[in-house]
C-alpha cells in the first residue's frame, strides 16, 4: 500500500466523499489541494465509452486554449526548402530536417511539440518508435502535419496553448488545462474550451454515454470527481 505524505493526507481531506463537484467548484477546490513548493498543473481527466481497439471510435484531436498552459512549449519543425524560413520567422525553437531526424535517433528529445511538412514524413517516419510512444510524432489528425502556408499559423498556435488530446488502451483521455497559479475564471475557460472540443469529437461509433467520469486534479493533488452532467455541458458561446 503505497504511503501518502502529510501533505496530500490534508489535501485528501478537502475533498468531501462521495461528492461530486461542479466544474467551478472542482476548479477552486483544485487551486487550493496545489500546495506543492512549485506550480502545479491543472489536469482534466475523462473515462470515455469509446473502445480505442476499435478504428471507427478512435478519439483524438486538438484544443487551443485561451489562457495558455503557463508555459511556452518548445516547437520542434520538420521541414526543408523554405518551410525553414518560415518556421524560424514564425518562431519554431528547432527547426530542420535529416540533421534534426539523426539527433534525435541518438537520443535527443529535448522539445514538447514536433510539426512536420508533408514533403518530410517519408524520412519523419522513421522515428515512430522514438516520436510515437512519446506522443511526440507529428499526425494529420493531431494537426502537426503542417503545409508549408501554414507553419506560421500552426507555430503560433502551439505556442499560445495548442492542446492534444486521444484516448488511451484504456479509455481514457489525460490532457492538461493550465497551472494553479491561475486565476479561477481562466481555468474555468480553458476546461471549457477543452470539454467542448473533446465532446464535439465524439466518434459516430460510440453508442451511449461518451463521457463516464470527469475529474480534475494537480500534478501532486488528489482527484476531484466532477459532475458528468455538468462538465459535458460546458460549452463554448
Amino acid at each position: 500500500m503505497v504511503k501518502r505524505g502529510r501533505r496530500y493526507r490534508a489535501s485528501v481531506e478537502l475533498v468531501e466523499p462521495d461528492r461530486e463537484y461542479e466544474p467551478r467548484e472542482a476548479v477552486v477546490l483544485a487551486k487550493q489541494t496545489a500546495t506543492a513548493s512549485f506550480d502545479e498543473t491543472v489536469e482534466l481527466h475523462l473515462r470515455t465509452g469509446a473502445n480505442p481497439q476499435h478504428s471507427d471510435q478512435m478519439v483524438r484531436g486538438v484544443s487551443v486554449l485561451p489562457h495558455g498552459l503557463g508555459k511556452e512549449p518548445r516547437v520542434l519543425v520538420f521541414t526543408q526548402g523554405e518551410g525553414i524560413a518560415a518556421a524560424e520567422a514564425a518562431g519554431a525553437d528547432f527547426v530542420g530536417g535529416d540533421d534534426l531526424i539523426a539527433r534525435i535517433q541518438g537520443g535527443w528529445i529535448d522539445f514538447d511539440i514536433s510539426m512536420a511538412t508533408p514533403d518530410m514524413m517519408s524520412r519523419v517516419g522513421r522515428l515512430g518508435p522514438i516520436l510515437g510512444r512519446r506522443g511526440l510524432m507529428p499526425n494529420p489528425r493531431a494537426g502537426t502535419v503542417v503545409r508549408q502556408q501554414d507553419l506560421a499559423r500552426s507555430i503560433d498556435e502551439a505556442k499560445k496553448g495548442r492542446v492534444e488530446f486521444r484516448i488511451d488502451r484504456t479509455s481514457l483521455i489525460h490532457a492538461p488545462i493550465g497551472k494553479a497559479s491561475f486565476d479561477d475564471e481562466s481555468l474555468v475557460e480553458n476546461l471549457t474550451t477543452l470539454v467542448d472540443n473533446i465532446v464535439r469529437s465524439k466518434p459516430s461509433g460510440v453508442k451511449g454515454e461518451f463521457i463516464r467520469s470527469a475529474y480534475l486534479t494537480t500534478t501532486m493533488g488528489p482527484s476531484i470527481p466532477m459532475s458528468v452532467a455538468s462538465t459535458v455541458d460546458l460549452r463554448l458561446e
